[in-house]
């Protein structure tokens, strides 16, 4: 799959909200989709086992270069020791990376990572990915990722886990950048009304895709700011001026099917892999013009599992199986019959 495939011609439905400054291109690291290979050295036996979010030296190793990091744990379920042997990493870049260099422009980067070091997981790191790609081809206002394939070495050099597969995810500023636009940091409940309409409905619908219930585009996890598992994007930072919710963290979804995904309480589904549809009511005619666009493109957006390297056929046919569920019910009306008021 090509870069490309990022142009705004890819655009699904443009945002309601004007463009506040001219668009700037991506970041070395996340111009392309080719797999990279880097090592990463640091102190990771003591991160896998103290679980904290405390940041230690390291280097990561791209091309030859070596650069100085600090490593630490984040997330909330994977940073668990009962459910991931290995959590993911917050990548810091106390100085900036020559010109040039894979990781020049970058300052702190998430990596998402293998959780476990059997292969069922390495495949599931790859159903997430393909996620975020499929999302990609619907709006540029989407995280980027850019597939690695990580050497670990603990600090004194001795081999961790070698050959694991993970991905980065592009920094919010930098979608922003690429799309003329300004991140914005709200708190408290967002009203429904401040939500681009367009955008809105685009996010749930590619929710409702993958299956996904672990979000919140109008409020954060307990009284952190806004938003879970999402972030907001604006044409600047003016009170009310709407805002366009992009979404990340998909591991918990029907698609990727983790063994610790489980359905919010509340929901009447027994599991991820059941779709009930989250969006907003009021955006309906919005779902309806996604929906319709998504209708003559299924062959498109599931081709996207054949194009991600390393995952292998079986776990193609089965992810692909399951997107075409969506399709299925889209075809029958079983669409939206459950959204929010």
């Amino acid at each position: 799959m090509k870069s490309s495939i990022f142009a705004a011609a890819g655009l699904l439905l443009a945002s309601n909200a004007s463009i506040a400054r001219p668009p700037a291109p991506p970041t070395p690291l996340f111009a392309s989709d080719t797999p990279i290979h880097i090592t990463i050295q640091g102190p990771l036996s003591q991160i896998a086992s103290s679980r904290d979010t405390v940041a230690r030296p390291g280097t990561l190793t791209a091309d030859g270069v070596a650069l100085p990091i600090t490593l630490s744990g984040r997330g909330i379920t994977r940073l668990q020791q009962d459910v991931c042997d290995f959590p993911p990493l917050r990548v810091d870049f106390p100085r900036k990376a020559p010109p040039g260099s894979l990781f020049a422009q970058q300052g702190h980067l998430k990596l998402v990572t293998h959780c476990k070091r059997s292969g069922d997981f390495q495949q599931k790191v790859l159903l997430e990915y393909a996620a975020y790609r499929i999302y990609n081809l619907l709006t540029p206002q989407s995280f980027r990722v850019r597939l690695a394939n990580v050497d670990y070495l603990n600090a004194d050099g001795r081999p961790y886990a070698a050959g694991k597969v993970g991905f980065f995810i592009e920094d919010i500023d930098d979608v922003a950048k690429r799309n003329g636009l300004v991140k914005t940091s709200l708190v408290g409940l967002i009203p429904v009304a401040q939500l681009d309409p367009a955008s809105a409905a685009r996010f749930a619908v590619f929710e409702d895709l993958i299956s996904n219930y672990d979000w919140s585009m109008r409020a954060g996890p307990g009284s952190e700011p806004c938003c879970h598992n999402a972030r907001l994007l604006a044409a600047s930072r003016s009170p009310g001026m709407p805002v366009i919710p992009v979404p990340y963290d998909f591991d918990f979804s029907g698609l990727v099917d983790a063994p610790y995904a489980a359905p919010p309480e509340g929901l009447r589904i027994r599991s991820v892999r059941d779709r009930l549809y989250r969006g907003y009511c009021v955006h309906m005619p919005q779902a309806n013009a996604v929906a319709a666009q998504l209708a003559g493109r299924q062959a498109e957006l599931t081709g996207v599992l054949a194009t991600v390297p390393g995952m292998d056929a079986k776990t193609q046919a089965r992810g692909a199986a399951y997107l075409a569920g969506f399709f299925t019910d889209l075809a029958a009306g079983k669409t939206f019959k459950n959204c929010i008021n």
